[in-house]
């Protein structure tokens, strides 16, 4: 938001942003600019997700000084949650079966140790963490930890542009397994190769089947976030969800 003026065009539209923390930013960005960011969102009415970080780190590796470093910058995540008051923060399960087959139980185990110390913290604060999926095969690969953490409140993150540039499940099956725990969604679109980020309705993914499953569980109405990547692209996501949610969209949260 900082570097590309977008606190001005967020606050301009009316846009809820998911704001994504990565290790420069958490490193670089004095306190007194986040609190300054954080108030004109507020004082605007906007509400807030956060992206923690991602790159590099591990939560379930065996590697305990990598597992320490996931755990630093997490902690550097939290100490913002007061500020900005972010309904969700979510972050990446981090589960690749090419990298930490062979070591899956531990993997596990180490990360639901880091994930409920993580979504107690958040908890404390009045947030709720959110698990990502990015590049997990299916939806086997998570249900280990949802089942583990679904008492602490931990949501699941649907990222639907991930299971078709990275997985093989359908996107059924997704939704079948870990429908119970979604709470966010993540939506843009691709053509099933490479994760481009399109503007929903401009790549390969048949985005009625997330509608028809949604339909079924009126009850539970996940957040939803766009992620375009360049701002043109929001819009035209936008228009794709004015004509084809299946609820009134004045009803739900978005960012």
């Amino acid at each position: 938001m900082l570097r590309e003026n977008y606190l001005d065009y967020v606050i301009e539209h009316g846009i809820n942003p998911e704001i994504g923390l990565d290790a420069r930013v958490l490193d670089a960005v004095e306190e007194s600019v986040f609190r300054s960011c954080a108030d004109a969102l507020l004082e605007n009415g906007l509400a807030v997700t956060f992206h923690g970080p991602f790159v590099d780190l591990s939560p379930g590796s065996t590697d305990p000084q990598i597992r320490t470093v996931t755990r630093q910058r997490f902690d550097q995540v939290l100490r913002l949650v007061p500020l900005f008051r972010p309904k969700t923060v979510v972050c990446h399960a981090g589960y690749e079966e090419f990298r930490y087959g062979f070591m899956r139980d531990e993997w596990i185990a180490n990360s639901i140790e880091m994930w409920l110390w993580l979504s107690g913290e958040m908890a404390s604060a009045g947030t709720r963490l959110v698990l990502e999926n990015v590049f997990e095969d299916g939806p086997d690969d998570l249900l280990p930890l949802f089942e583990a953490l679904a008492s602490e409140g931990v949501g699941f993150c649907l990222d639907v542009g991930h299971t078709s540039a990275f997985g093989s499940a359908s996107l059924e099956k997704w939704l079948d397994v870990l429908g119970p725990f979604l709470h966010q969604l993540h939506l843009h679109d691709n053509q099933g190769d490479t994760d481009s980020h399109l503007p929903m309705g401009c790549g390969n993914i048949d985005f009625n089947i997330l509608f028809e499953h949604l339909l079924q569980r009126e009850d539970r109405r996940p957040l939803i976030t766009l992620e375009p990547h360049v701002a043109k692209d929001l819009w035209p996501s936008l228009h794709y969800l004015e004509n084809n949610w299946p609820w009134d969209l004045g009803d739900d949260d978005s960012s």
